[in-house]
């Protein structure tokens, strides 16, 4: 069971995302996210020194699910199955408040860049491991299936491209992601590529 400090430290980023979301990073101070959980100033330095460290936060989190993904893809015997599996693993793993943070990092790149000193971050860095080691399980890698392969582990970050400006749920979002993934991972168990003009 997770000690009261580690749902405090969740509650923060939620809240923080949230509010950075809907009224802009520079306009949300501490004080604003604090008082949002109803804790005082000093409690949310406890966990966190700034705003920057909420983010670096959430960036860490999602590099840490990149790495348990690669780890978990290098225990499990080579198959093809396995990189549709995979895939799946890291769509099916976004909710909501993921989709939040990828518009939120979409929407402040200075801040991105900023925060990881122009280096890629390190769910990039994970997700690019990832594809090299799916990529060997290609039936067939040519520069096109290797662009699909990485297209596939991006069509959340598509996803929430495309539904820019629409109504589209987050749930809808996922939903799209879940089968542009399978479709496209299909595609390249199938070896159909190579048949296209």
């Amino acid at each position: 069971m997770r000690g009261r400090g580690a749902r405090t430290r969740e509650a923060a980023q939620q809240v923080a995302l949230r509010l950075f979301t809907e009224q802009g990073y520079e306009a949300t101070s501490l004080r604003q996210i604090a008082d949002e959980l109803g804790i005082n100033k000093a409690s949310l330095y406890y966990h966190f020194d700034g705003k920057e460290a909420i983010v670096r936060s959430l960036l860490e989190q999602r590099g840490d699910e990149a790495e348990e993904l690669l780890a978990w893809v290098r225990e499990q015997p080579p198959s093809p199955q396995l990189l549709a599996d995979a895939v799946l693993r890291w769509v099916e793993s976004f909710t909501a408040e993921k989709l939040q943070g990828i518009r939120f990092l979409a929407a402040n790149p200075r801040l991105l860049a900023g925060l990881t000193d122009g280096e890629e971050p390190r769910v990039g860095v994970g997700l690019s491991q990832l594809a090299d080691d799916l990529g060997e399980l290609l039936p067939e890698r040519t520069a096109e299936t290797v662009v699909l392969l990485r297209m596939a582990l991006l069509s959340i970050n598509a996803a929430v491209q495309a539904a820019a400006s629409t109504d589209a749920s987050d749930d809808a979002v996922i939903a799209a992601a879940r089968r542009a993934a399978r479709i496209v991972t299909s595609d390249l168990l199938a070896g159909t590529t190579a048949d296209r003009p």
